[in-house]
């Protein structure tokens, strides 16, 4: 299925009925009477949190979304039939904004969460609604009003708990499928992962967490280099970051130049995402030679005032310690949240 994160669309409520000009016509009523009903109302567009939509593909084509006009009123008081809603289903985490103004207008944080995106049109009065004592044949009605139209840019951020952050090719993935149940592609060139892969941790005696797989990270993604302009707004939601190293290419790879650099980038994209408490993590501890350079990296990282942890994503050596670190961290966090 392909991964669409943001989308362009137009929404036209219902226009309202028009009221009807009628007069009673019976025998037994004389005199008779203003009878015009009154128009249905215009149907809302609105849009629906599902957590069954992992992607906003379904709205990439149509981009014009209507809902139903409502009917007019008729003669005998009949009231118009009101137009039916249109309900476009989102996943969840969809931010809504005005395209023309840039405004946000809903954040689609829920399941079943519900935000009305056009108005429909009010009904319109039928002439009896104008009788009065004065004016006993009023020979006018009101026309129901348009329904509300704009176009709207709607933008999907990942709801995660944890983000994983690193180079292509750090062994995001891999660390992805050991620790959770996801199986995201696997293989040994850049961006093999063209898609944000979530996964849910379950650990025995903690609440369970998901973790994000933020894909196309590299220096320059915050000016659109690779592909972190497309998924560096995935990071904004999540509460904490793995940021994963690696340096198995050799002597020329620096992990502390590598970490300053993808930090460089989350700064430029959102200063605020500097606030987020990172956790870092040296991968692929498994492979020859590479515990000696380690110890020297973790010096290094300690003056920096973090604890570089060793794991291996293939073998599973050292995740047992990062995570129950990731599930104390998240708990902290939801602690000074509800307090």
């Amino acid at each position: 299925m392909k991964f669409v994160d943001e989308v362009r669309i137009q929404v036209k409520a219902g226009d309202g009925g028009n009221g009807c000009v009628s007069f009673r016509r019976e025998r037994s009523i004389p005199r008779g009477g203003p009878n015009g009903g009154d128009g249905g109302k215009g149907g809302d567009v609105i849009l629906q949190a599902d957590a069954q939509f992992a992607t906003l593909l379904d709205l990439s084509y149509p981009q014009q979304f209507r809902a139903q006009k409502g009917t007019h009123g008729k003669g005998k008081d009949q009231t118009g039939r009101n137009g039916e809603d249109l309900i476009i289903r989102v996943p969840v985490g969809t931010l809504v904004r005005d395209d023309q103004m840039g405004e946000v207008l809903q954040d689609l944080l829920f399941d079943g969460q519900r935000f009305i995106a056009a108005e429909g049109g009010r009904r319109g009065r039928g002439n009896a609604r104008f009788a009065t004592a004065t004016l006993r044949a009023p020979r006018h009605a009101e026309k129901g009003e348009k329904g509300q139209q704009r176009w709207l840019r709607l933008e999907l951020k990942l709801l995660a708990d944890v983000g994983l952050l690193g180079y292509p090719n750090v062994g995001k993935s891999t660390l992805l499928s050991k620790i959770s149940s996801a199986r995201p592609k696997i293989a040994d060139y850049p961006f093999t992962t063209l898609v944000p892969n979530l996964g849910v941790v379950i650990k025995e005696g903690r609440r369970p967490f998901v973790v994000a797989d933020i894909p196309g990270l590299i220096e320059g993604a915050s000016q659109g280099a690779g592909l972190g302009l497309t998924f560096l707004r995935h990071v904004e939601r999540t509460r904490l970051l793995i940021h994963l190293l690696d340096i198995s290419e050799g002597p020329s790879t620096h992990p502390v130049k590598n970490f300053h650099a993808l930090n460089h980038e989350l700064n430029a994209y959102d200063s605020s995402l500097q606030e987020k408490i990172q956790i870092v993590a040296l991968n692929k501890i498994d492979l020859p030679s590479m515990r000696k350079r380690a110890k020297d990296f973790q010096k290094q990282f300690e003056k920096m005032g973090y604890h570089l942890y060793l794991i291996s994503g293939r073998t599973g050596e050292g995740l047992e310690e990062l995570m129950e670190t990731v599930s104390q961290k998240l708990e902290s966090i939801s602690g000074r949240v509800n307090g």
